[in-house]
C-alpha cells in the first residue's frame, strides 16, 4: 500500500492558483491533515484515509463509473487547487471517489465504522460494490458501520458518489455560488474535510454529551451506548465509568448504567474557564463488562455558563459565570485561496485564532460556515469565544420582506442540518451562541425557529437573527452597521450587539485573487490610511458600551476572493493592521466601564 501511495504521490501537484499561503507548499499526499480529526472523543485504533483517491466527473444520474479521471487529494473539494484538480461538477454532474483500503488484521472481529468529517452535500456510499447509505449535508460529520460489507481478507473497495446544486438548490451552502463575485465565493463539492476508520468493540461507546453546571459545582454526562441488547439478560453487566482528571489527577469519578441515565460529576473548589483562563478538565469514559474493560474514550470538559441579565444600571448585559464580558471579534468566514472550504494544514487553521488572540480580541463569529471539530478544540483551549452561525439556503429576503416560505422539503432538511450541528458542536466550551438566520438569508419561520434553537440548547444565547429582519425574538438585538459603529437602544428582553461593522478594504498588489473586481465597503490605499481609519471606529466603541452595546463584529479576519476588506490578506502573509498599535484600543473594551 506505501509503494502504491508514493508511486501516486509523484503524479500528484496542486493546481495553478492565482495565490497560496505559505502552508500550501508543505500539503503533499502523505502528510495532509494527519491530527485525529475528533478531540472531543479519542480513541487508539483509527485509520486515516486522507490522501490521494481515484476521482470522476459524470452526469448527475450516472453509474459508478468504469474508468476515472484522475488522481485526488482528499479532503480538498474539487474546485481547489489543492485537490490538485481545480474542476466545476455544476447540479447537472456527479462527483464520484474511490480508494482500496487494506484493514489491519488485529481489527478483525471488532466494528468497522468509517468517519466523514464532511460531504458537500448528498453522498452515497458503496463498500466492495454494497450500497452502504446516503447522508445529505455539508456541514456536519457523520458515520457509517461498514463491517457487514468488508471481506473476510479485510479488504474494503470504497466508492462515493457526490451531488450538489450549489445556488440552484434550497440546501444549506453559505457563501458558495456558480458565479462568484463580490461577498459570494467559489462553489465547493464533494469531500473537504478528514475521512478516517476506526475499530470498536461489538459493544461500544456511540457518544458523549457534555454540560457543565457551574451554579451546583457539577458536570453531566449523557453517554449512548451502541452495540448492547437493552432486554437480554446480561445487559445489566454492563457499566459506564467517568472520571474527571485535572493536571494528570483523578478529582472525582462516577458510575451508572448504559441506558440513558445521565452522570454527574462533582466538581469541586471547579476552575472556571474563560478567555482570560481557558482552563480545560480531562474526561475519561469507560465501558465495562463484569468489570472488564470493552471501549474506552477520552474527552475534556470545563466549568462555564454564558447567560443574559441585567448589570446594575439594569442594563442587559452578555455574562460569562456571573461576571460581565464585552465580546469583540471578527467575522470570520475560514476561506482559505488553495483549500477554499479547507485549510491546508490543523496549523494553518490554528494561526488565525491564534492572530486574533494576540490582536486582543476574546471573540470569533464564524460567518455562515462549519469548521472541523478541531477548529473548535483550538478555540476551546485557546480562549476564544465563538459566535456560530447556521450555513444559509434557499431564497433571500430584504430587509422589509415578510419571511420566506420554504417548501416541506427544503424545512425538512433545514431542521436536520441545524440540529446535526447544533448536536456535534455541543460539547464544545467555546460556543456561546446560535445564530440561525443571517441578514434575511434563507430566513423563515424566524421566531419559531430561534425557540427551537433555544430548546435544541437552553445553556447559550440565542442571535435572532444577526442584521436586517429582526422579528422581536431570540436572546440578541443584533445591528449591521457599515462602516458604523452603532447599536439598537437596549431592551427590556434582549441584548444589544453589533453583529457586523468596519468592512474597510486595503487592496494589497501580489496578494489579490483578482487584479480587478475587488471590493471593500470603504476603501484605503496604504496600510497607515487603514490604520488610522480602523482605529478611529475603534475608539468609538467606548461610549457605545456604556450605553448597553454587548457585542462588536468587525468584518472581517481576512481578506477572501473579491473582499478585501480583511485584517490579513487572503494568502495571510500581511498582517494589514499594526498590532501594537490597535491592541491597546482593543483591550480598552474589557474595563468596566471602559475607557
Amino acid at each position: 500500500m506505501a509503494s502504491v501511495m508514493t508511486t501516486h504521490a509523484k503524479e500528484w501537484k496542486p493546481a495553478q492558483n492565482t495565490i497560496m499561503s505559505r502552508w500550501a507548499a508543505g500539503v503533499t499526499p502523505e502528510n495532509v491533515w494527519r491530527d485525529y480529526p475528533r478531540p472531543q472523543m479519542r480513541r487508539h485504533n483509527w485509520l486515516n484515509l486522507n490522501g490521494l483517491w481515484d476521482y470522476a466527473i459524470t452526469k448527475k444520474d450516472a453509474e459508478i463509473p468504469a474508468e476515472w479521471d484522475g488522481k485526488i487529494l482528499v479532503p480538498f473539494p474539487v474546485e481547489s487547487a489543492l485537490s490538485g484538480v481545480k474542476k466545476s461538477v455544476g447540479g447537472e454532474n456527479a462527483l464520484w471517489y474511490r480508494r482500496k483500503v487494506t484493514i489491519p488484521e488485529e481489527w478483525q472481529g471488532q466494528r468497522l465504522i468509517l468517519h466523514f468529517g464532511a460531504v458537500d452535500w448528498r453522498m452515497t456510499l458503496w463498500i466492495n460494490g454494497k450500497q452502504i447509505g446516503k447522508h445529505s449535508g455539508g456541514c456536519d460529520a457523520f458515520s457509517f458501520d461498514i463491517t457487514d460489507a468488508v471481506t473476510a481478507k479485510l479488504e474494503a473497495d470504497i466508492v462515493i458518489s457526490v451531488w450538489d446544486p450549489t445556488d440552484d438548490g434550497y440546501q444549506p451552502r453559505g457563501k458558495q455560488v456558480n458565479e462568484p463575485q463580490g461577498i459570494w465565493y467559489t462553489s465547493v463539492t464533494g469531500i473537504w474535510q478528514t475521512v478516517w476508520m476506526e475499530a470498536v468493540p461489538q459493544a461500544h461507546i456511540n457518544s458523549l454529551k457534555i454540560t457543565p453546571d457551574v451554579d451546583n459545582g457539577k458536570v453531566r454526562v449523557e453517554v449512548e451506548t451502541a452495540g448492547i441488547d437493552r432486554e437480554s439478560r446480561i445487559a445489566d453487566k454492563y457499566f459506564l465509568h467517568l472520571a474527571a482528571i485535572s493536571d494528570n489527577k483523578t478529582i472525582t469519578r462516577a458510575a451508572g448504567n448504559c441506558f440513558g441515565d445521565v452522570l454527574e460529576l462533582e466538581i469541586p473548589d471547579a476552575e472556571l474557564w474563560s478567555p482570560d483562563n481557558p482552563f480545560l478538565y480531562d474526561l475519561k469514559v469507560t465501558l465495562t463488562r463484569d468489570d472488564e474493560p470493552l471501549d474506552e474514550v477520552t474527552s475534556y470538559f470545563a466549568m462555564r455558563k454564558f447567560h443574559v441579565k441585567k448589570d446594575e444600571s439594569g442594563i442587559n448585559r452578555i455574562y460569562i459565570n456571573g461576571k460581565p464580558i464585552f465580546l469583540f471579534g471578527t467575522l470570520d468566514q475560514g476561506w482559505w485561496p488553495g483549500g477554499l472550504y479547507t485549510p491546508p494544514s490543523d496549523e494553518a487553521m490554528r494561526y488565525d485564532i491564534e492572530v486574533l488572540k494576540e490582536l486582543g480580541m476574546n471573540c470569533i463569529r464564524k460567518h455562515v460556515k462549519v469548521e472541523p471539530l478541531r477548529y473548535y478544540y483550538h478555540c476551546d483551549r485557546l480562549g476564544m469565544i465563538v459566535w456560530q452561525d447556521m450555513p444559509n439556503g434557499d431564497k433571500h429576503i430584504s430587509e422589509s420582506d415578510p419571511d420566506i416560505t420554504r417548501t416541506a422539503e427544503s424545512e425538512t432538511n433545514f431542521r436536520a442540518e441545524w440540529k446535526a450541528i447544533v448536536n456535534m458542536l455541543y460539547n464544545n466550551v467555546s460556543i456561546a451562541i446560535w445564530c440561525p438566520f443571517n441578514e434575511g438569508w434563507g430566513q423563515f419561520k424566524t421566531n419559531e425557529i430561534l425557540e427551537w434553537t433555544k430548546q435544541l440548547d437552553p445553556t447559550r444565547l440565542v442571535d435572532g437573527p444577526s442584521g436586517w429582519t429582526d422579528r422581536g425574538g431570540g436572546d440578541m438585538y443584533d445591528m449591521h452597521n457599515y462602516p458604523g459603529p452603532g447599536m439598537f437602544p437596549v431592551e427590556e428582553s434582549r441584548v444589544s450587539v453589533l453583529g457586523e461593522f468596519g468592512g474597510l478594504g486595503l487592496p494589497l498588489k501580489g496578494h489579490l485573487w483578482w487584479d480587478k473586481r475587488n471590493w471593500g465597503y470603504r476603501s484605503f490605499k496604504t496600510r497607515e490610511e487603514l490604520n488610522d481609519a480602523y482605529i478611529n471606529l475603534i475608539t468609538k466603541l467606548p461610549q457605545l458600551i456604556s450605553k448597553g452595546l454587548a457585542a462588536a463584529i468587525y468584518t472581517q479576519t481576512t481578506d477572501v476572493e473579491g473582499e478585501v476588506n480583511g485584517l490579513m490578506t487572503y494568502d495571510r502573509k500581511v498582517l494589514k493592521l499594526d498590532a501594537d498599535k490597535v491592541r491597546p484600543h482593543h483591550l480598552k473594551l474589557y474595563q468596566n466601564p471602559p475607557e
